[in-house]
C-alpha cells in the first residue's frame, strides 16, 4: 500500500491527513477520531451508492444513523442544511456525536458547518471523494453554505478531527471532475512552490491517467502546503489568503454563471489565468510565465478564459461580495512569480478593468 501520513498542527485541535488507496474499510483510523457511540454518515446520492456501504462496515460498531443528501453545488444552501440538523434531532443525537462527512467538497462544507452549528459544536470527520476535496476543501476547516448573492458568505471555522484521502474513490470520479481538482494541485505550485510546479509540468499526463503513486505524491505535497499555512494562520488573517488564488475571480464566475454551470475548480483556473494576466500587466512576471501556467491549465483539460456572458462591470460587482474584500478595498491575490504569490489591494485598477474586459491579452494563446 502506498500510503501517506501527515498532522495538521493546531495545538489540542491537531488532527491526521491519511492519504492513499484502500483506507475507507481501515477501523483503526477511524477509532481515534470518534469519542462518543453516535455516528452520522453524510453523503449524496451520487457517492452513497459507491461507498457508503464500506464506510458503514468499518464503523458497524456504533449507534449508526445514515443520511443522503442531493448531488450539485445547487444544493449547498441553508435549506438543505436544515436536513441534516432535522435527522440528528429527530435521532436525538447528543453532544458526543460524530459526523462523517462522505463525499466532495460541497458535502464536506455543508457536514462541517452542521458540525460546527449543532449543539454549538461537535466532532466530524472528512472523506473527501473527489480530488478537489482531498487537496483543498477537506483541510483546513472552512465550512459553509452559498447564498444567492456570494458564495460560502455564511459558514464557520470548524477543525475536522480527522481526513481519510482515499484515493480509491478516484477511479469513479468523471474527467471534467478530475480535471477540476487539479486546478487546486496547481494553485499550491503557484502560489509557494516553483519546484512542485515544475513537477506538474512534468507530470500532468500521470495524474490524468490517474497513476496512484503520482495521486499520492500530488495529494500529499498538496495538503503538507495548505498544512503548514493553516497551522499558521487558521482563521485567515494573513498568509491563509494566499490559498485564495484565483478564487476572488474564480468565486464571481460561479454566482455569475448559476452555482454548478461552471464546476469550483474550472473557475478557479480561469481566476488564477486571469490573476497571472493582471500580473503580467504589471510587470510583476513576464509573458513566459503567463504562457506556461495558461499552457499547464490547458494540458489539465481547464478553462483559461472567463465566460464572455459576464461583462466587466459584473464581474467587479460580484468580486465586491467577497470574503476578502477589507475597509481599505478589495484584496487580491497575485503573483510575483512562479512560486511566489503575495496579498495585495495596492494593484492598478486600470490594469483590471483590461484584464475583466479582455483587452489587449497578455499572450496569443
Amino acid at each position: 500500500m502506498i500510503k501517506q501520513t501527515l498532522q495538521l498542527e493546531l495545538g489540542e485541535r491537531s488532527y491526521p491527513i491519511h492519504i492513499g488507496p484502500g483506507l475507507l474499510s481501515l477501523t483503526a483510523l477511524y477509532e481515534p477520531a470518534i469519542r462518543g457511540r453516535q455516528v452520522m454518515v453524510v453523503s449524496n446520492n451520487t457517492v452513497a451508492p459507491l461507498y457508503m456501504d464500506t464506510v458503514c462496515e468499518a464503523l458497524q460498531d456504533y449507534r449508526l444513523e445514515r443520511l443522503i443528501l442531493p448531488d450539485g453545488e445547487q444544493y449547498k444552501t441553508l435549506e438543505v442544511l436544515n436536513t441534516i440538523f432535522d435527522a440528528l434531532l429527530e435521532k436525538r443525537f447528543n453532544r458526543s456525536c460524530c459526523l462523517v462527512a462522505l463525499g466532495g467538497g460541497v458535502v464536506g462544507d455543508m457536514v462541517g458547518f452542521a458540525a460546527a452549528c449543532y449543539q454549538r459544536g461537535v466532532d466530524f470527520i472528512q472523506i473527501p471523494t473527489t480530488l478537489l476535496a482531498q487537496v483543498d476543501s477537506s483541510v483546513g476547516g472552512k465550512t459553509g453554505v452559498n447564498h444567492p448573492l456570494g458564495k460560502n458568505m455564511i459558514g464557520a471555522f470548524h477543525q475536522p478531527r480527522l481526513v481519510l484521502a482515499d484515493t480509491d474513490t478516484l477511479s469513479t470520479l468523471d474527467d471534467r471532475q478530475l480535471s477540476a481538482g487539479i486546478a487546486e494541485v496547481i494553485k499550491y505550485g503557484l502560489i509557494e512552490d516553483r519546484e512542485f510546479f515544475e513537477w506538474l509540468e512534468a507530470n500532468i499526463t500521470r495524474l490524468l491517467e490517474r497513476d496512484t503513486e503520482a495521486l499520492v505524491y500530488a495529494i500529499e505535497r498538496s495538503c503538507r502546503c495548505k498544512a503548514e499555512i493553516v497551522a499558521a494562520d487558521e482563521r485567515e488573517s494573513g498568509k491563509r489568503a494566499l490559498l485564495n488564488l484565483g478564487h476572488t475571480f474564480g468565486h464571481a464566475i460561479e454566482t455569475g454563471m448559476g452555482y454548478g454551470n461552471w464546476l469550483h475548480g474550472e473557475a478557479v483556473a480561469a481566476g488564477m489565468a486571469m490573476a497571472a494576466d493582471l500580473s503580467a500587466r504589471h510587470g510583476w512576471i513576464d509573458n513566459t510565465d503567463v504562457s506556461r501556467i495558461r499552457a499547464l491549465l490547458k494540458k489539465a483539460g481547464l478553462p483559461t478564459d472567463p465566460p464572455g456572458d459576464i461583462s466587466s462591470d459584473r464581474f467587479l460587482e460580484l468580486m465586491a461580495v467577497d470574503k476578502k474584500a477589507m475597509d481599505d478595498g478589495l484584496r487580491l491575490v497575485l503573483l510575483d512569480a512562479i512560486g511566489a504569490a503575495k496579498i495585495t489591494a495596492d494593484y492598478d485598477h486600470g490594469h483590471l478593468d483590461e484584464t475583466l474586459s479582455r483587452k489587449l491579452p497578455m499572450t496569443g494563446s
